[in-house]
This record gives C-alpha cells, structure tokens and sequence, in this order.
C-alpha cells in the first residue's frame, strides 16, 4: 500500500494519496493513523477547531487578543492551527523529502482580488513552517500571486475552485513559474489545483431547480456534474503533462472517492467520509477513473450554461472566475463564518 492511500482500504498498490480536512488535533492524530500525507484547513475548519477545544487553545487565544486588529487577530488564531498541524506533519515532510506533508494557510477569503494583500500574506504564511502551502483563490488575481509565489520557492495551493478552466489556469501558471524559476536559479515551490467536486454539484442543483430544468434533469445526473468535470481535468492533465497536482475536495458522499479510485491524485477527506470509507462495503475498483461520465448524463447537464462553463476548456477566461456563483459562494462562506469569526474570537 502506498503511503496508506485510500485509508488503507484499497487492496495493492494506487498512486492516490489523501489529505485530512480538518484542523482539530485530536481528528488530525486519527487522520496520521490512517494515513494522511497531508492537511487541507480553511478559515472554517480553523474556527472550528479553536471552538470545539477552547481549553486547549486558551494561551492562543490570550495571546490573540493582544493583536492590534481584527484581521491580524484572525492571522494569529489561523498561525497557531495551522502551525500545530504542521509540525504534526512534519515528520511525512521530511520523509517524503518535501514531496508531502503539506499544511494549507489560507489567506482572507475577502482579499481574492487584491494581488497586493495576497501576496503580502502569502510571504508572512510562508515563513510559519517549511511545509505550508499558501491557499490562495483561483483568480486572476490569485493566479498572479500564485505564479509569483511559486518563482520564488513558495508552495501553493489553488481553492474556490470548481472548474476546468479554474484549474488549467492554475496549471499552465505553475508551469511559467517554474520556467521562470529556472532562470534565475531558484527551486520552485509546489501547487496544488482544487476542484471542489460537492460544491459545484450543489450549485448546478440549484441552477437546475431555479430554472425549472428539475424535470429533466434528475438528480442523478446532478451529482455527476462535479465528476465529469474532474475526469475530464484527470484527462487533460495526463495529456498534457502539467506538473501541479490536482486535489479533489469537498466530497459530499463516498460515491465521488468511489468513482475517482485509481486516480493519480490527492483527495481532501473530512473526517466524517473517512469514516464512512472504511467500511467493508465500499467499492474497490481501481480502474474506476478510467469510466467516463455517460455521455446522455453530460448531454442533460450540457443544458445548464453554468455547467458548460465549469465543464468546458474554455468556458471561462480568468477575468470571469470571481463572478463564477460558486466561487461568490464559497468566498462569502469561507469569510462570513471563517475569517470574520476568527476576528472576534
């Protein structure tokens, strides 16, 4: 089994590998046993640690409230999670001889078009441990950040980000910085590209009960939105060689790690899923990621304009990322119960 991928419970060897959602101690402890090479945490999942054990968090949460502002409060509070979960982590880091072992620091959910503040953080986020990924919007102002962080060595990973577009983007970004990294000598930092599989199958759910298309398009077709983009990105990636890796997030059930087994790639576990894959039931089909999407599934779902745009190449230019619904979504989630929590803690 390599590197305790798929929690251990697919039978010989994958090139999956996964990472823990979640920034609790006691869950990413669970987390390393079941192998874990990795930790995704966002301003969300960072308040939620801080509160579901303030009695651990009671020095951090003293020392914060001597911050002089409520953003630097909230960059405090995140320092002090992410840092924990680093050095947690820092023994697969350096095992994996900086391959793995990444923690994910997110910056302001309500900076994803400021390249200035970006990038501001990203220096100061970077400096918390060696093996913290920046998380950074897919943008384009975040891709700016991002191709410049990873010119200078600083590793990245790129969230709110749901479609094909989003994450070729993100990868013919990286590869630039990694060109221009060559130049001048420097070791590039890694990146990471997301595609939030669950969240862009509860936007197309809601497009298609919006618009009246609930008729026609059932909700089996719905949650196979999400997959069809990602299978198709898997493709493309292979296809053209891109050298960022791509982490599939948000799962909304063991269907998507089902469908997606034998892929080449990192998958984001909640908790909550992981325990739901280590029962004995679950498929173990290692060849699954080759079976494409049905093709009268993405016939109905061609339908919905908003999925064409997640599904196709160039659905979007990077000008349109920001507006995309889901991104404003998740922007808006990841501010109003993260990072402005964070601030009045």
């Amino acid at each position: 089994m390599k590197n305790g991928g798929y929690l251990n419970w697919l039978a010989g060897e994958t090139p999956t590998m996964w990472w823990h959602d979640s920034g609790d101690p006691d869950e990413l402890t669970a987390g390393l046993s079941r192998g874990a090479t990795g930790v995704t945490t966002n301003p969300v999942l960072t308040h939620r640690a801080l509160c579901s054990r303030p009695d651990a968090w009671a020095g951090v949460l003293e020392d914060a409230s001597h911050s002089d502002s409520p953003p630097e409060h909230a960059e405090h509070l995140l320092r002090a999670v992410v840092r924990n979960a680093a050095k947690m982590f820092e023994h697969e880091y350096e095992r994996s001889e900086g391959d793995n072992g990444y923690v994910c620091a997110q910056v302001d959910p309500s900076k994803a078009g400021d390249r200035e503040a970006m990038a501001r953080m990203a220096e100061r986020f970077h400096a918390w441990a060696p093996n913290i990924a920046v998380k950074l919007p897919a943008t384009a102002a975040g891709l700016d950040v991002l191709e410049d962080c990873c010119a200078q060595g600083i590793t990245v990973t790129a969230t709110v980000s749901f479609s094909l577009p989003q994450v070729i983007a993100v990868a013919e970004r990286y590869t630039r910085a990694c060109e221009r990294a060559g130049h001048t000598g420097n070791k590039p930092g890694r990146c990471f590209a997301v595609i939030m599989i669950g969240r862009l199958d509860d936007y197309v759910r809601d497009v298609v009960k919006d618009a009246g298309m609930d008729k026609d398009i059932s909700e089996s077709d719905i949650i196979q939105a999400g997959l069809a983009v990602t299978k198709r990105a898997y493709s493309v990636f292979k296809e053209r060689g891109y050298r960022a890796r791509l982490i599939i997030a948000a799962l909304r059930g063991t269907y998507h790690m089902e469908e997606l087994a034998g892929a080449e790639l990192i998958m984001s576990i909640h908790p909550k899923y992981q325990a739901m894959l280590l029962k004995p039931d679950i498929p173990r089909d290692p060849e699954r990621i080759h079976d494409p999407v049905a093709q009268d599934v993405i016939g109905r779902l061609k339908d919905v304009p908003e999925f064409v745009r997640a599904f196709e190449p160039d659905g979007m230019g990077p000008e349109e990322f920001i507006g995309f619904g889901p991104v404003q979504r998740t922007l808006s989630q990841f501010y109003e119960k993260g990072w402005s929590q964070l601030e009045t803690m």
